[in-house]
């Protein structure tokens, strides 16, 4: 997914286009992928302003043999939908933030394995901060133990997530996980990484390059 603005890094071009080292974010993330499944096939999804952007990025470093472009939506739900038209029904997809590029081989394996047992496979990770929650009367504490904080990619049987994606358009959907819960899926949360970092303000890009430095 790679249709995203990304507004919050102010910078011209959307952040999975900016350099990250040697390379666009974009094609660290199209590589992870390609580097766990030699037979994986993409869809990569793209605003329509960008999609001549993104074809010669891709074009010129990776190749096109294993990706297909195709223009995002108005929503994430949108673009979910125009990628999902692609991807035939018995196949098993992820449904991936372009700007977490730092997503491992492990992880992306073990997503797969997890949807092909359960159904789903959503990775998570617990908060290390302290959690506050607002009310009517203020601000209570809640116990952060409860608390996962989501990731992609978001794993799902190809059939379920094509079909969960033929309802309607809800405002509570903020993820892949939510559609296919409204539908009365179960979702199956797994072990996610702390380094799976979505990149969205400038920090980030310097907190992904360390740990890309200390990966090589």
């Amino acid at each position: 997914m790679a249709a995203g603005s990304g507004t919050r890094m102010g910078a011209e071009l959307p952040k999975q286009f900016l350099p990250l080292k040697d390379k666009p974010i974009i094609l660290h993330t199209l590589e992870a992928f390609l580097k766990a499944y030699d037979y994986i096939e993409i869809i990569l999804v793209v605003a329509e302003q960008y999609l001549t952007i993104a074809e010669s990025m891709v074009t010129a470093s990776i190749g096109m043999a294993h990706i297909k472009i195709v223009s995002g939506g108005n929503t994430r739900f949108q673009s979910v939908k125009n990628g999902l038209a692609h991807i035939p029904g018995d196949s098993i997809v992820f449904v991936h933030d372009a700007v977490r590029c730092l997503v491992t081989s492990a992880l992306i394996h073990r997503c797969f394995e997890e949807a092909m047992k359960n159904g789903n496979a959503i990775p998570s990770v617990k908060p290390v901060d302290s959690i506050r929650v607002e009310t009517h009367t203020g601000n209570v504490m809640i116990d952060r133990d409860k608390i996962h904080v989501i990731q992609t990619p978001q794993t799902f049987r190809g059939s379920l997530i094509k079909s969960a994606f033929d309802q309607e358009y809800q405002d509570s959907f903020t993820d892949e996980a939510s559609v296919a819960e409204t539908m009365g899926e179960k979702i199956n949360l797994i072990e996610g990484e702390l380094s799976n970092i979505k990149i969205t303000r400038p920090i980030d890009l310097v907190i992904a390059e360390r740990i890309l430095s200390e990966r090589n």
